[in-house]
Order: C-alpha cells, then structure tokens, then sequence
C-alpha cells in the first residue's frame, strides 16, 4: 500500500513538470541568496582573523605613549634591560594601503613574520633601498608607487611589510609606533614601570574591527533573511497549491486505508527529498553569487572601514552546511502548515473545497492576528528598544506584521468596492478577484516585502548620497590636497604653498582614546574655510573662536551620540589634557568619533606628528600651474589630488558600499515576480470551472484572458500603494534607528517620488510578465477542453 501511495502522489509532479520546477527553483533560490551572504560573512570574518594576527596585532600586548610615538632610545633600553620587545612602525601609503615596519630579528615567532626563509629574501628585505612584502592583490600599487615589492599570501589584502629602515625611509621618520612584547620574558627582570613610562595595552583590532563591521554584516544577514523569506513564499506556495490540488487522491487514498500518520509521513518524506535536491542546488548558486559579490564587499570593507578582506571565495563546509540546513528548515516551514492541517481533517473531508476553504479562511485570521501582534512589538521596540540587534528586530517584525496582515486588506479593499460595481461582468471580476486572494496571497506577500525594501532601502541610500553629497560640497572647499613623501618633502612643500597659494591648511591628526573608543583628534590653523565648510549640527559659529583661542573643541557627531556629551560638557582628548565641548558637527560615513583642537595646542602636547598632509586654497584657475609645480619638487601626482578627484573617490566608495544591497534588492525583487508567476500558473489550471461558464455565455477567450492580464496589475498596483508607506517606514527606521545605533549619525528622509514611479512601473512589468504565460495558454486553450468543465465532476 506504501508503494502504490507513494506513486499515486509522486505522479502529481509527473503530471505538474512546471510546478515541480517551480518547487525546486524556489527553494533554491532561497537558500542560494542565503547562502551567498553568509559566504561573504564567513570570508571576510576569516580575513578579520588572519589580518589580527598578522604581526601579533591581534594576540600580542604592546608598549605604546599615549598621544605619541616611542623613540629608538626607548627601545634600545628596553632591550638592555631585558626585555624582548620589538619595534613596529604603522603608516599609509596614498591609495589606502596600510604599510608596517618591523625588525625581522627581534620580533616574537608567535607575530607571524612574513616568510623569509628563501635565497637572499632576508638580505632583499634588509638591504637598502630594501622591499616591501605584499599580497598579490595589494604588490601592483606598491609597484606603481616605484617601490619594490615581493609577494606573499600571507600578508593580508592592503597591507604591506617592510624592514624598519625600508618604512623610515618611505615615511621619513626616525621613531617607532609602538613596541610588541614577547609574550615570554626572562626571569628576573625589574618591573616595567621601573624601566620606562611606556603604557602597556592588550590590543583589540580584532574586536574593534569586528565591531565596526558588525552593522554591514548584520545588514547583509538581514537582507540574506528577506531573501531567503521572499522566497520560501514561492515554495509555500507551490506546495500549499499542490495539496489543494490532490485534495482528492488524499481522499481515495484515505477511503482505501491509507492511515493519515503515513500519509503525512510520505508527504513529509516527499518534502525532505525536494529539500535536498534543492539545497544542493542552492549551495552551488550561493557560492556563484558569493564569488561574483565578494571583491566589490572586499573593496567596500577595505575602503569604508579599513578592514583587509580577501577577494577570492573559498569553500567553507561550516555555510555550505549552514545553506543545506536552512534549506531543509524552509522546506519544513513551508509544509508543515499544510500537513498540519491534513492531519486534522476528517477522512473525506480533504475532497469537499468548502472544508478546504474553511480551513485556509481560518488561517488567514490566523495570519492577521499575528500580524497585528508583530506590529504592536515593532511599536514598542521602537518605544523602549535599544541597541543595533533591537533595530533590526524592529525591522523585521513591522516588514512581516505588514506582509501577513496583506491579505485581510485586500479581501477588506474588494469587498469595499463591491457596491460600486456596475453590470454583471465588473461585479463577477471583482467577486472572482477577491476569491483568489488566499491562493496569490503568498505571492502577494512577496511582492510586497521586495516593494517596500526598494523604496525603504532605495530611498535611505537616496537620502544618504544627497546629504554626502551636499556635505562634501561644503567640506572639500580647498583646491588641493597634498600628501609629501618624507619630512624634508614636506618643508618644500609648505614653502611653495605659502608663496603661491592663498591660504596653507596643514593636516595635523594623531590617534586618541575619545570617551575609551578609538578616535582621532584633528588640529586645524584659525581660518574661515572651518567656519564655511564644516556645518554645526550643534552650537554656532562663535565655536571656532573659541577653538582657535584653544578654549574649546567641537567633536563629530558619532562621538555625541556615542557618549551622550554635547556643548557645554567637557571630553578628555589626551592624559591630562581636556576641553569643553563648543560644538558638534555633521561627519558621515566616518564611524570613529573625532575632536577637532587647535593645531598650535596639539603640537605642543604631541611634537612628532609627522606633517605631511596640506589643503591649498586657491583660484581654480591656478590649480594646474601649481600642481606641476608641486611635481617638479618630486611629489608623486598620486598624491596631489584636487577637489574634484577627492569628491570622486568618496562618492565611489559610498557606491561601493551600497552595490551589495542593490544586487539584492534587485535579486529579491525577481524572486518575488517568480513567486507571482509560479502562483498564476497553477492557479490558472484550477479556475477553469470559474472561466468556463463565462465563456459559455459569449465572453471571449481574449477577453478572459485580458481580464487576467488586468487582474495581476490590479494586485501589483494595489500591492505597490501598500508596499509605498511601509518602504518609507523602514526608510525612517533605517536611517533614525538603525543607523544610529550602527554608525552613530542621523540623517534626514528625502523623498523621490521619481523612483517610486519607476518602481511601480517595474512592478506592473512584473505582474504582466508573470500572468502573461497563463493568459496566453487561457487565449489559445481548445472549446473543447472548456466545453469538457461542464462534465466534471465540479
């Protein structure tokens, strides 16, 4: 009896080939989405790892002066006493590479050295004018810059290592960022703040980086989810319609002694199979789009956060198992409520539609509840909810809350326009229209999920680019922006800019704890371009005269919001040494907090930063004249970079960071449409007992099948007008709540009404494309197969 069961219901998907792919595509396409984001997630955590331990920067404690560097003294006294420290230099070449000098024969074994094991590789690494060690992805820039460079996969992607005399002679410096210590020490040694006034520190770049990350990742596994939920919709679905479908062979099956336990059970069994063909299926697709996403992630990271990630996917078992067994859950997920509730009816019943009917009108109020339940916790998470996990708990609730109560507003909507209704035929449309509404549910909760995360996400990015754009406009108000190779370069080029150019701006900054966080503080000369180009968020202008008079600082906004300090309070910037606070100002993509003092005030206190970096300020006219000159004194024109070019590159790595979201907001928006065609399609068989009587009356075959091709816009358009109110509110969400609590900076909603028209255009295109196939076969489909309804059974 199992046996001949078993083919009686595996002859549906023999019968069905379109529904099977369906089935299978959809589940693959879920579990692919979900499993590519969490390949670049494990990938660039991986990278994370290998670049903290990198050099013991992730593993070793290290001796540093607060504010300051440590000197070659220090050092050699440290030694003489006993201690095994080594000298580490930390620098950046132009194009972001991060450059490290070390000491190969005084650094730890357990710092990872880069392998110099090879013929004349220690003596090429020494040696003057020496060279630098590299990934093969990061050596072409180092070559291009006219240094030497030898390759190693070890070294993490843009960073470089050279010898310490290698790395003075690139910067022009004579001192050390810090020191590494051993992490065994001889016997005997005296205490260590008895041989110097260094400061002992645990490094954390690995938490810190990971940290900053945290936001970027988090969003890429929440939109992986959304993905993965648009869909499962497919593939609930397709199975809810496939049960719908052999309501009768249960029935024969029931009647002939098939217990309901083993029915279920083959169901179930029948499910499992689907699951892993299409996991399989969907772990491949995940790493395809894993492999084609993961350099653009690697340059995102790289360039908005400064964190090394490897461009190249590898192959994890640990997300490919994550992937197999997400498919399997969806799987369950989409068929558990259906075998739920086969198990509950009575024998005969699953053959009689209006039980069948009855059941799923009960779980529409079911999905309405839950629904209303969802929202009410998106509103009180947004009430007392705190924290970047909160936020996008939020998120997700409201998104999902709105998509289940979608098909009680529909039902509600039709049933309100049914008065309206004019003649038999629009009465008989809208009377059929909301009949469908439970079998294009799913769909339409798809549809609607991929609307609202266009337009919120759409928007926010929107929002973002207009205000970072407004921004740097005002805050790259030099000309020119020069970065001199060593110190004596640099004295040549603050004499040119002081003879040719209007006003010189020396960029002076030093690494700092602010509030016990990583920061920066920023010493600027009295000028008004601070005053034009840098907006107060809080405070008025009167707060750069009193930082020019060194009385006060103004810090950034992500520092305001991360400690709670504001104008009036005072922040300590370096030991011993605080300010009170005149202002706030407006600082995106930036996710450090920052202190801007004068520069005199900082010098004094931190004598040997190095000045390298000037602002010009000039007539735009003169720009090119001076930049030749500037390369004549032998600055690279790498590092010369005009307004223009400096505004490009910030706008690219702003387009950089979003390009993930927009190839899965694009990627969810085609699942949703397949989950609409998919419905369409195995609806369209069903409801021929509905279409046939009106052709029987005179209706056209063309005539019913344009009014499909309406009835799909009517529900994108309706579904769209839904979806533009809950986009906003994740857009709200997104840029006041979770932004916030990722970043540290607000930003305010712009609205484009410009792109929500397209979009809804795209969705129409959508529903059209999607119930193009099923009206072509209703137009072409033979009198005689719609003449055969009327000797149904039905």
């Amino acid at each position: 009896m199992t046996r001949a069961a078993l083919q009686a219901l595996l002859s549906h998907w023999l019968r069905h080939p379109l529904q099977l792919l369906t089935l299978l595509l959809g589940l693959a396409l879920a579990t692919g989405l979900w499993t590519g984001v969490q390949a670049i997630n494990s990938e660039a955590r991986a990278s994370y790892a290998a670049a903290s331990q990198a050099l013991g920067q992730g593993t070793l404690d290290r001796l540093v002066r607060p504010g300051g560097t440590v000197t070659a003294d220090e050092f050699t006294a440290l030694r003489a006493a006993g201690y095994l420290v080594s000298p580490v230099i930390e620098a950046q070449l132009p194009g972001g590479i991060d450059l490290r000098g070390i000491d190969p024969f005084t650094l730890p074994p357990s710092a990872g050295s880069p392998d110099l094991t090879a013929p004349d590789a220690l003596a090429r690494f020494m040696t003057p004018p020496g060279v630098l060690i590299a990934h093969p992805e990061t050596a072409p820039a180092i070559r291009a810059r006219g240094e030497a460079a030898d390759t190693s996969a070890t070294i993490p992607v843009g960073q470089a290592v050279g010898d310490i005399t290698t790395v003075w002679r690139i910067t022009g410096r004579e001192d050390f960022d810090h020191l590494v210590i051993a992490p065994q020490q001889p016997f005997g040694l005296a205490p260590l703040t008895e041989v110097t006034d260094l400061e002992q520190v645990t490094p954390t770049s690995q938490n810190d980086i990971a940290q900053l990350t945290r936001s970027f990742h988090l969003n890429l596994t929440a939109f992986g989810l959304l993905s993965f939920a648009v869909g499962l919709f497919i593939v609930h679905a397709a199975i809810g319609l496939a049960f719908e479908q052999r309501r009768s062979v249960f029935r024969t099956l029931r009647a002939l002694g098939l217990s309901t336990r083993r029915l279920v059970t083959l169901l179930a069994l029948e499910t499992a199979v689907f699951a892993v063909l299409a996991g399989l299926a969907g772990i491949g697709l995940g790493y395809l789009i894993a492999a084609l996403l993961l350099p653009d992630v690697a340059a995102t990271l790289r360039g908005l956060y400064g964190a090394s990630v490897d461009g190249q996917l590898t192959l994890d078992p640990a997300w490919a198992a994550s992937g197999f067994g997400i498919a399997l859950l969806g799987a369950a997920a989409a068929a558990g409520q259906s075998l739920w509730r086969l198990a509950r009816l009575p024998v005969l019943a699953p053959a009689r539609p209006r039980a069948w009917a009855m059941a799923s009108g009960r779980q529409q109020s079911f999905l309405a509840a839950a629904g209303i339940a969802l929202l009410v916790l998106a509103g009180a998470l947004l009430i007392w909810g705190s924290g970047l996990a909160a936020g996008f708990t939020l998120l997700g609730a409201m998104l999902v809350g709105a998509a289940l109560l979608l098909p009680s507003v529909l039902t509600a909507l039709l049933q309100a326009l049914q008065p309206v209704a004019r003649g038999p035929l629009s009465e008989w449309a809208l009377a059929d229209t909301r009949q469908q509404v439970p079998g294009l549910s799913l769909a339409l909760m798809a549809l609607l999920l991929a609307l609202a995360t266009n337009i919120g996400v759409g928007t926010m990015v929107s929002s973002f680019r207009l205000t970072f754009t407004g921004w740097l406009d005002q805050r790259l108000a030099a000309e020119l922006y020069v970065t001199a190779q060593d110190s004596v370069q640099a004295a040549e080029v603050a004499a040119l800019l002081d003879a040719r150019a209007e006003a010189t701006l020396p960029i002076r900054a030093t690494d700092a704890r602010l509030d016990g966080a990583p920061g920066q503080i920023f010493g600027v000369v009295d000028h008004q371009t601070y005053r034009d180009g840098w907006p107060l968020l809080l405070g008025d202008l009167t707060a750069w005269d009193a930082v020019a008079l060194g009385e006060a600082t103004v810090i950034n906004e992500q520092l305001h919001r991360r400690s709670g300090l504001g104008p009036g309070d005072t922040v300590e910037l370096l030991p011993g040494w605080s300010l009170p606070i005149a202002g706030v100002y407006s600082d995106y993509g930036n996710p450090e907090g920052q202190a801007i003092v004068a520069q005199s005030d900082l010098l004094a206190r931190v004598p040997d930063i190095s000045p390298l970096g000037y602002a010009a300020r000039i007539e735009p006219a003169q720009a090119p004249a001076l930049r030749a000159a500037l390369v004549g004194l032998g600055v690279p024109p790498a590092n010369i970079l005009n307004q223009a070019e400096v505004k490009s590159f910030s706008l690219a790595v702003f387009d950089r960071t979003f390009l993930v979201t927009g190839a899965l907001n694009l990627l969810t928006l085609g699942v949703a449409a397949f989950a609409m065609l998919a419905s369409l399609t195995t609806l369209a068989g069903m409801r021929l007992p509905q279409l046939a009587p009106l052709w029987a009356l005179g209706l056209t075959r063309n005539a019913l099948a344009g009014l499909e091709l309406m009835r799909a816009v009517a529900f994108a358009l309706a579904t769209f007008v839904m979806a533009v109110p809950l986009g906003l509110a994740l857009a709200w969400v997104l840029l006041s709540v979770v932004n916030v609590e990722a970043f540290g900076w607000r930003l305010p909603l712009h609205a484009f009404p410009a792109d929500w028209a397209r979009l809804a255009l795209w969705a129409m295109v959508a529903a059209l494309l999607a119930a193009a196939l099923p009206a072509l076969r209703l137009a072409r489909m033979a009198p005689a197969r719609l003449v055969k309804v009327f000797a149904d059974e039905r």
